[in-house]
């Protein structure tokens, strides 16, 4: 490190120095003071720090793992459980182009183990496979699910230390801890973590490069071809990843010039350093392209591709992005199909409006009602104590612009579906919040630990319902769907514990089901008829809805709810009436 090189670093530099030399618990320490009830704290205190790790991550991976036990599946899952199989079974790319391979591969490692039957024969669309993967061909559906869903898990639960050290490099091991406790305790990270889906893994894939990317401000010849490998799994799990491409390939010609500028290097010399600068940023990118390229041949190694039809042509700057990426042609198909969903009119529900369109300020309000209140004050200290102490602030532009530019960049989309759009908040500003234990005062070490405390005793409250978790601003977990629908709070999540409750409490009722999700009733048991296929006067016993189906509810069950009796609620997505 030069002289003229930023001590970010520091603090947790300081926590591996030598220790003092110990002293017998009862004679007085080398600076005459009698020992302190601490010193046997302070002696193992290397243990203390892996033990918070371990279990931290430990209570993390026991509440996704029950919730994924007891859910079932959520609308996205099977789509990409049925294409992961096709993968693996018979190497080809035919099924849900719009998302490339590489989450779906490492969906695949768990269900490759249940060894689920599929037809090769099968001909039908991609929703079609993912119902006839897990009900229509001798499988049982909870055992492949939850084999599907541990891989992700599994990778939550690393990326999780991968927040932690960043954090830790940053701030030490305390702002480490901080940082993880955050991540470890946020509701949407849960959900989705907890989900096979591509969410989390393309978010974390990115963290994982912008730690790599700052990293290599002392070792760039180490970490950044590491970073160009991370870049390259998340625009290969899923394409919004793309907007922060740019950022990262520039943080890479930040990181050289740290890591290469000396005093007095003149003119000559600055040209000297952008210009290695701008070529490492080509060798990065061009290992996230080979990253990306072998996710595709990892698949089918001859790369057979038909493109679908009715893939749209995409026209303007669009047309040329598409057009002059140097990705497989799948992918850039991929593309077109994303511009296609992107120039479509969806609906959506906000604060109990339903409206068509996108609103630029859902996401700002989906994320103030599904973040715990203590998060969201860690969050913006961290995010002021980032840009305002000078020893932080060479780490903004890695902590704080690459979650901006994605999060610009889903305000600008057309599809008001969830908070999940945005789950890389909860990881970047996690790191972000560690930092205000760098203010080095006692009151700001207080307040952290108490805002901590809030956040995980919030989280805990809602176990095992994080995906419809909201604050107690909002009301909690109870209330979210007043408010919002889809993925923020009924995903199809909970038929099979509709079923249970169905059983358990009305045996022999007639039931009237409207449900929004990917699972088949009947299945679970639930023998349910459609209310909107009869007259209204036809309607008598209970009538079941689920609560994004209620948000978004035509005049004819809007009528069949006004006239109905709730009963109550299960698993706060679905909601029992009774009609007389």
């Amino acid at each position: 490190m030069t002289q003229d090189q930023p001590s970010v670093l520091e603090p947790a530099a300081a926590e591996h120095a030598a220790p003092p030399a110990a002293t017998h618990p009862r004679t007085p320490s080398a600076t005459g003071k009698p020992p302190s009830r601490f010193d046997g704290l302070r002696r193992h205190r290397r243990w203390l720090f892996p033990l918070a790790v371990v279990a931290l991550l430990a209570q993390m991976a026991l509440a996704m793992v029950t919730t994924a036990v007891k859910q079932t599946p959520t609308i996205d899952e099977p789509v990409y459980v049925g294409t992961a199989m096709v993968y693996v079974q018979q190497h080809s790319l035919r099924y849900n182009p719009e998302h490339p391979p590489l989450g779906k591969l490492i969906i695949a490692t768990g269900p490759a183990w249940a060894h689920p039957h599929l037809d090769p024969a099968f001909v039908g669309n991609q929703g079609a496979l993912g119902r006839h993967l897990l009900y229509e061909s001798g499988n049982d559906p909870w055992r492949v699910m939850l084999w599907a869903r541990l891989p992700v898990i599994v990778l939550t639960l690393l990326f999780g230390l991968v927040v932690l050290a960043f954090a830790r490099d940053l701030t030490g091991s305390v702002g480490g801890l901080t940082a993880l406790a955050l991540y470890a305790f946020s509701p949407d990270v849960i959900a989705h973590g907890s989900l096979a889906t591509l969410d989390v893994p393309m978010a974390g894939f990115l963290l994982t490069s912008v730690w790599l990317l700052w990293r290599a401000r002392l070792r760039p010849r180490l970490y950044l071809p590491l970073a160009g490998a991370a870049l390259g799994a998340a625009v290969s799990t899923k394409m919004s990843a793309l907007p922060a491409v740019p950022v990262l390939l520039l943080l890479v010609v930040l990181s050289v010039w740290y890591a290469r500028r000396t005093r007095g290097t003149g003119r000559r010399g600055t040209a000297r350093l952008l210009a290695l600068g701008v070529a490492a940023a080509v060798g990065v990118a061009l290992v996230m392209v080979a990253v990306v390229w072998a996710t595709y041949l990892a698949v089918d190694p001859r790369l057979r591709w038909a493109a679908p039809e009715g893939v749209p042509v995409a026209h303007g700057l669009r047309g040329l992005a598409v057009e002059w990426l140097p990705f497989p042609q799948p992918y850039r198909d991929g593309m077109r199909v994303q511009f296609a969903f992107e120039d479509a009119k969806w609906t959506g529900f906000l604060l109990g409006r339903h409206y068509v369109g996108s609103l630029w300020y859902y996401l700002p309000t989906a994320l103030l009602i599904k973040t715990p209140l203590g998060m969201l004050a860690l969050w913006l200290a961290g995010a002021v104590a980032v840009v305002a102490l000078p020893r932080l602030r060479p780490a903004a532009p890695y902590v704080l612009v690459p979650p901006a530019v994605l999060l610009a960049a889903a305000l600008n989309g057309s599809r008001d579906f969830g908070v999940r759009y945005a789950v890389f908040l909860p990881m970047f500003l996690a790191v972000a919040a560690a930092c205000v234990v760098a203010l080095r005062k006692r009151w700001a070490l207080v307040v952290t630990a108490v805002l901590v405390l809030f956040v995980a005793v919030s989280s805990q409250r809602t176990y095992p319902y994080y995906l419809p978790y909201s604050n107690e601003a909002f009301g909690g977990p109870s209330k979210t769907h007043l408010r919002l629908h889809d993925s923020n709070v009924d995903w199809g999540q909970d038929l099979g514990r509709l079923a249970d409750r169905l059983r358990q409490r009305y045996p022999g009722e007639k039931v009237w089901l409207v449900y929004k999700g990917s699972g088949v009733p009947a299945f679970y048991g639930i023998d349910a008829s459609d209310p909107r296929t009869v007259p209204p006067d036809q309607v008598h016993g209970l009538l079941v809805v689920s609560d994004s189906s209620i948000a978004k509810a035509g005049v004819r069950l809007k009528a069949l709810i006004y006239s109905s009796t709730p009963v109550e609620e299960v698993g706060h997505s679905i909601t029992v009436f009774r009609r007389p």
